[in-house]
């Protein structure tokens, strides 16, 4: 086995053109214009959240996504907290989402004073299941009044929280129909998937809203930073109200109208992303090649790699392995980062962190299965691909 992990040592090392040192999971690129524009913020000294910068963002967003209305925020949490709010989640309702995500989904839903519910997840996509969906919402749920009771709980489940994982498209369509049947939001957790495509729409805009994350691995970057995505005309002019402490636009007064949050993306990390989305074409034509690079080469060893779901076009934001079992898993974990390549497990499984050890969740067989074998492996630009 140790042979084969230093043919996919060299083979990483050969793709990269780094014969030595550390290659990183998914390192920043900045090849176009990130310093012009950020020192046309400094020189112009709108560096905070006022700014040319941030409206040009958002209408970079807009257009790239097809969504009606992007929203910047300062992260991809504040984003998806914003959106669950503006669905009208409320302390002590219940919202569906999946174990295998990063934290940042289960935390979002926690801020609002809603508990999530974790269902499985689909083994082709990695993400939210629309048939265990189906299953957990026809055993678990009745309709009261229009409203869909979870029957162990008594609570009110209000939203669903799908997650496009590793840019991969789960089966949006399918999980909006059914959530439709239950009167439930969907609010789609596209953090890792601008660029990936359902159906030859883009992710993030098939739901009430969408969220994006532009955090430092992510396919463009901000530095930090999130986006709100919604074709809602009334929701989006709410969220940008709500994101910016709901300060009544007034030349000299400081007058607030609601209770709100200082969730605004600064012009500076705005003016980054400006830049980056002028790149992205090209980041993801690279990202596909690389991709396409794997396929090939992890075919020959007998390894699984895995490729874009049917009816969907991935972005490919971190190429992923699905070893053999867990005792493989470790191993090769243990080997590649010892030789300096950078690879990591799936996020722990939310249902078995501390604070969400007592959520409900169905039996979650995929998601425990995949938490076994997932290793993603280095994922960054390479632009002489």
């Amino acid at each position: 086995m140790q042979s084969k992990f230093t043919e996919i040592v060299n083979f990483i090392r050969e793709k990269y053109n780094t014969p030595e040192a550390m290659i990183f999971l998914h390192e920043p690129r900045f090849n176009g214009n990130e310093k012009k524009y950020i020192n046309d913020c400094i020189d112009t000294t709108f560096v905070s959240s006022v700014g040319k910068y941030v409206t040009r963002f958002e209408e970079m967003i807009a257009e790239f996504t097809g969504a009606k209305h992007a929203i910047a925020a300062v992260n991809g949490t504040a984003a998806l907290h914003i959106a669950l709010l503006l669905s009208d989640v409320k302390p002590e309702d219940e919202v569906i989402t999946q174990a295998l995500t990063f934290i940042a989904t289960a935390n979002a839903i926690s801020y609002t004073g809603a508990k999530p519910i974790f269902i499985d997840v689909d083994r082709d996509t990695m993400g939210l299941s629309p048939k265990s969906l189906e299953i957990f919402l026809t055993e678990n749920t009745e309709m009261q009044n229009g409203c869909c009771i979870n029957k162990t709980s008594g609570k009110q489940i209000k939203a669903c929280v799908p997650m496009h994982t590793f840019g991969h498209p789960c089966r949006i369509d399918e999980i909006i129909t059914i959530c439709n049947q239950y009167n439930i939001d969907v609010i789609e957790d596209a953090a890792e998937s601008l660029g990936s495509y359902y159906k030859g729409k883009h992710t993030g805009t098939f739901g009430k809203f969408g969220t994006l994350s532009f955090n430092g691995n992510k396919t463009i970057t901000t530095g930090g930073g999130g986006m709100i995505l919604t074709n809602n005309d009334e929701l989006g002019k709410l969220a940008k109200h709500i994101t910016t402490t709901a300060k009544v636009p007034h030349r000299w007064e400081f007058v607030h109208d609601m209770t709100a949050y200082n969730y605004r993306l600064t012009n500076l990390a705005a003016a980054l992303g400006c830049a980056q989305m002028e790149q992205l074409p090209d980041f993801l034509i690279q990202k596909r090649k690389l991709a396409e690079a794997y396929a090939t080469f992890f075919k020959q060893l007998g390894i699984e790699f895995v490729t874009e779901p049917e009816n969907c076009s991935s972005n490919y934001w971190l190429n992923t392995l699905i070893l053999n079992d867990k005792v493989e898993k470790n191993g090769f974990l243990e080997f590649m980062n010892n030789n300096e390549i950078m690879v990591r497990p799936v996020w722990q499984l939310m249902n078995r962190l501390e604070m969400y050890k007592d959520c409900h969740s169905d039996s979650l067989i995929n998601t425990k299965w995949l938490a076994d074998r997932i290793v993603n492996i280095p994922s960054s630009v390479i632009t002489n691909l």
